[in-house]
């Protein structure tokens, strides 16, 4: 087994109608739906605060989303509060099909740390252990796809190109916040680490 499909945070509250709903979050479902065949090995991961996370505006008294503060580990975007866990927000999309997901690694469960990646938290230190569980499978060639392609999916395709391991990000599988420019600076970097945008 060479080969994964990484499938990030495609969950209700990133698609249309979400408290942090990215433009055509949706629409990335039946591409990432038809992709999963093609992989003998496809892992998933999910947002998964628990209620009142340090990464949410609302825990900061008189913070507005998408101001930013500064953290043990550096500077922290503050979100929409979103994917509580258990919460209907938190639930991957209705429409994934998520029967061939041999794992599913949940993120951001540190209540005073963010994650983005799907291989570290924001502290850039703390291991989620799918590079461990990746290699141990014999992976050694990533697809990445999901949401939202300058923040979660970015961060996990530039940790994967780090950790080794050939990375491809399946555009057409992805949409962006672009939050200030992030979408560009963000395929940039993806770029320049040796990511392949296909």
């Amino acid at each position: 087994m060479a080969e994964a499909l990484l499938i990030v945070d495609v969950q209700n509250d990133f698609c249309e109608g979400g408290a942090l709903a990215v433009a055509g979050g949706s629409a990335v479902v039946p591409v990432i739906n038809r992709m999963q065949a093609d992989f003998p090995l496809v892992v998933a991961t999910q947002d998964w605060h628990p209620a009142g996370h340090s990464s949410f505006a609302a825990s900061h008294a008189g913070a507005e989303p998408f101001s930013t503060v500064e953290m043990a580990y550096g500077t922290q975007v503050l979100w929409p509060t979103h994917c509580v866990q258990g919460s209907e927000g938190a639930a991957f999309h209705p429409d994934l099909e998520t029967d061939r997901v041999a794992l599913i690694v949940r993120k951001g469960m540190d209540p005073a740390i963010d994650s983005y990646s799907a291989f570290f938290e924001n502290d850039r230190e703390t291991p989620t252990g799918l590079a461990g569980y990746l290699r141990d499978k014999g992976v050694t060639a990533l697809s990445v796809a999901g949401l939202a392609t300058d923040f979660c999916v970015a961060y996990s395709a530039l940790d994967a190109r780090a950790l080794g391991f050939d990375v491809t990000l399946a555009t057409e599988g992805c949409r962006a916040i672009d939050l200030d420019g992030s979408l560009d600076a963000m395929m940039g970097r993806m770029r320049g680490s040796g990511v392949t945008v296909a």
